[in-house]
This record gives structure tokens, C-alpha cells and sequence, in this order.
């Protein structure tokens, strides 16, 4: 036997090889997986629907006939969309900025957007009601200059809007800077030497290679503010709540176990959705690079 077919007949065993430990890599991440979020989901699926009687649906059938349940998922979802677009409406301009900026103020840009990185929400969240809220920093200082007091938007909707835009910055500013690493600088260059001004050349040129992106940051800004708790529980109000809030009196204050993980499932089921574009994102991106 020749070494060529020697080499030959040991490529099936090599590969078989790679493959078992490929395998082996990928068993433990996937049964943390298996362990952590798919027993989980099919627990609260189970403990749910299923009772003594048989299948049921009543816990479901309230949540979405009460009308203060409804009034607290419409708040959040409608939380979630206003600080998905004040986010893209805030980052954009300054991933954009980051991304083609050769000066050295777009050190200190970066430096400031990724400074709430590093402060815990807690301390940011007692720190925003000392800025704006009743009597706060910012009252104060109008009251001194004898301009009026503002209407603070402590304990309303609006304050875990601030609070979460404030807090998901830096996140946003990264992937976006990531997504627009890909853009090509001839294809900029030749844009503006073709005579397409600074609109034309973000439409056209960037805005179509860095669709992808935008994708994963709504789907990520999404996943993460929808099940948000710690700025919706200090910084809006009693009533309506977020989902997150909700949930935690619901299985904390009333003891109502199958309620609470009623809306749990309800609030994964939204969030499967933006969770199924940032996979179906990913896997376009792989499938162009190829």
C-alpha cells in the first residue's frame, strides 16, 4: 500500500476523531442550555396548563381578559419600543461619529458613551431620583434662578425610559461600532468623490451594510428592557407596572406561584419573537460573508 493510500485511509478516522470532539466541546455549553432555559420553559409550560383536571388554560385566559394585566404589558411594550427608538436615534449619530472620526475627541466620545458600562443600575437609578427628581439637583438649581420647577418624571413611564436609554448606551454603542466596522472606506470615498453628499452615502452605502446590525441591536435592546426590573421597580410608578415589577409582586406579595409564572411565559413568548430576528440576523450575515 502506497503512503497516499495510507494517508487515505486514516483521513475517515481523523475526521471521526474531530467530530466526536466536536462534539465534546459543544456538550456542555449545550446541556447548560438544555439545564437552564429549556427545562424551564417547559416546567412553566407544564405547571401552567396542566392541573388535576387535565388541560387548562385559565390563567391565561385571565391574563389577557384583566384589564389591568393588559394595561401592564401595554406599558411595557410600549417602554420597550420608546427606548428602542430614542436608543437607535442616540447611538447611531455617535457609533457614526466613532466609526469615521480621526481626532482625538472621539476618545473621550467613547469614554463618556461607555461610562454607564461601569456604574451598577442601582447607584444609577437613586442617582437619576437626586438629579430630576421631587427637590432634586435640577429643581433646586431652577429654583435658585428663579425659573419654575419641573414636572419630574420620577415614578411615571417615563422614568425607567430615561433610566434604561441611560443605561443601554454603551452596549448599543459597541455592536453598532462593530456593525459599522464592515463598512468599507472606498465605498464611502467613492460615494463622496461620485458627488453623493453625507445623507446619500448613509442611505445608500452604509445604512445597506450595516442592516444586519441594526437587527441585533433592536432584537438585544428588546430582549433586554422588556424583562428589565430594577429601573421600572424604583423609578416608575405603582400603577400600571412593567412586566417585570408585575411578575415579582405577583409571586411575592400575593403568592399566586401560577400566575406569576403564567406571565413569565407570556413575556418569553414576546420575547422569542425578537429573539428569532437576532438568529435569523446572525445566520444572514454568515450566509453573505460566505
Amino acid at each position: 500500500m502506497s503512503k497516499a493510500d495510507t494517508r487515505a485511509a486514516k483521513m475517515p478516522k481523523t475526521a471521526g476523531g474531530r467530530g466526536l470532539i466536536g462534539l465534546l466541546l459543544v456538550a456542555v455549553p449545550v446541556g447548560l442550555l438544555a439545564w437552564l432555559i429549556i427545562f424551564p420553559i417547559f416546567n412553566a409550560l407544564w405547571r401552567t396548563m396542566i392541573t388535576g383536571g387535565g388541560v387548562s388554560v385559565e390563567t391565561y385566559a385571565f391574563f389577557f381578559t384583566d384589564a389591568y394585566s393588559l394595561r401592564n404589558l401595554w406599558l411595557t411594550i410600549w417602554v420597550t419600543a420608546v427606548c428602542a427608538a430614542l436608543l437607535m436615534a442616540i447611538c447611531l449619530p455617535i457609533a457614526l461619529y466613532l466609526r469615521f472620526a480621526k481626532s482625538r475627541v472621539a476618545a473621550v466620545v467613547q469614554g463618556l458613551a461607555l461610562f454607564p458600562l461601569f456604574v451598577p443600575s442601582v447607584i444609577l437609578a437613586y442617582a437619576l431620583i437626586r438629579t430630576i427628581g421631587p427637590n432634586g439637583a435640577v429643581d433646586i438649581l431652577l429654583v435658585n434662578m428663579g425659573l419654575p420647577k419641573i414636572v419630574s418624571p420620577y415614578l411615571t413611564p417615563w422614568g425607567p425610559v430615561i433610566g434604561l436609554v441611560w443605561d443601554n448606551i454603551p452596549l448599543t454603542v459597541l455592536l453598532l461600532v462593530a456593525g459599522l466596522g464592515g463598512v468599507s472606506d472606498n465605498a464611502v470615498e467613492a460615494a463622496r468623490d461620485a458627488g453623493a453628499g453625507r445623507i446619500a452615502v448613509f442611505r445608500h452605502v452604509i445604512m445597506p451594510q450595516i442592516g444586519n446590525s441594526v437587527l441585533v441591536v433592536l432584537s438585544f435592546t428588546v430582549l433586554g428592557i422588556f424583562s428589565a426590573f430594577t429601573f421600572p421597580y424604583v423609578l416608575g410608578g405603582a400603577s400600571p407596572e412593567m412586566m417585570g415589577p408585575f411578575m415579582q409582586r405577583t409571586f411575592g406579595q400575593l403568592f399566586d406561584t401560577r400566575m406569576a409564572m403564567t406571565q413569565a411565559v407570556i413575556t418569553f413568548a414576546i420575547c422569542a419573537v425578537f429573539g428569532a430576528f437576532y438568529v435569523r440576523s446572525i445566520a444572514r450575515g454568515q450566509k453573505e460573508r460566505r
